[in-house]
């Protein structure tokens, strides 16, 4: 009786470790519909990773641009010599608020030198670098919602080819009112394999998410706070009637 039972186990494990339950196999052996959400998690895995290898780079240029212009700002230059030689050559950030905000210093100096004229002046300065700010911030921010909307959705998308596989495996069992390894087996593999697909699209999209949302923190500390500064040298010029 009990090689009878070795051999039954046998017999039905023995299609289930063979060649046909690789990835592909599985993706073919699969209906339409686990299919379809195979191919969406590819998809959304690959367009996750590469919005992450953008804003990599994004973020090595910006943090370099920032340093190399803060060297240039505090080398002991006047504003009106570092304007003058920046020009239209405003590919940073940080260029870009200074120059909006010397534009808008340079115009105001002929306005009259009243206490009320010289706090409207400071007003607009502040006024013009918070919106360039936003506006670069905005610039550094997309993406973000490709990375946050793959970490949450691909996990429930990859359980619900789960389920669909989990019904076409308890289909498969009722047609062949067999429970036989080799019937169960299949529609199993391929919901499983819907599962891992959906983490692996969602924990790297988590990852990258997490990491650039610190990296944008940071960034736009840092961009403020240099805004911060250049506002208060601004007003004391202004101040000094310079």
């Amino acid at each position: 009786m009990m090689i009878d039972l070795i051999f039954q186990v046998t017999t039905a494990l023995e299609p289930v470790s063979n060649d046909q339950f690789s990835f592909w196999s599985l993706f073919l052996r699969a209906d339409w519909v686990v299919k379809g959400v195979m191919v969406l998690l590819i998809i959304a895995s690959l367009w996750s990773w590469g919005v992450a290898i953008d804003k990599a780079i994004m973020f090595f240029m910006l943090k370099r641009r920032a340093t190399d212009f803060e060297d240039t700002f505090w080398s002991g230059r006047t504003l009106e010599d570092l304007s003058a030689s920046l020009g239209r050559d405003t590919r940073d950030p940080m260029a870009r608020i200074f120059s909006a905000a010397m534009r808008e210093y340079s115009e105001s100096r002929t306005s009259p030198r009243t206490e009320s004229a010289l706090q409207s002046t400071r007003q607009r300065i502040d006024s013009v670098m918070n919106l360039v700010i936003n506006r670069e911030m905005a610039k550094a921010e997309r993406g973000m919602a490709v990375l946050a909307t793959v970490s949450s959705a691909s996990v429930f998308v990859g359980l619900f080819g789960t389920v669909w596989g989990i019904m076409n495996a308890f289909r498969a069992i009722a047609a062949s009112q067999n429970t036989n390894l080799s019937v169960v087996a299949p529609g199993i593999a391929e919901a499983l394999f819907a599962t891992a697909l959906g983490l692996i699209a969602a924990i790297p999209a988590l990852v990258f998410y997490n990491k650039y949302s610190n990296d944008l923190d940071a960034y736009g500390g840092r961009i403020e706070g240099y805004a911060d500064e250049l506002s208060a040298i601004l007003s004391r010029k202004i101040s000094k009637g310079q």
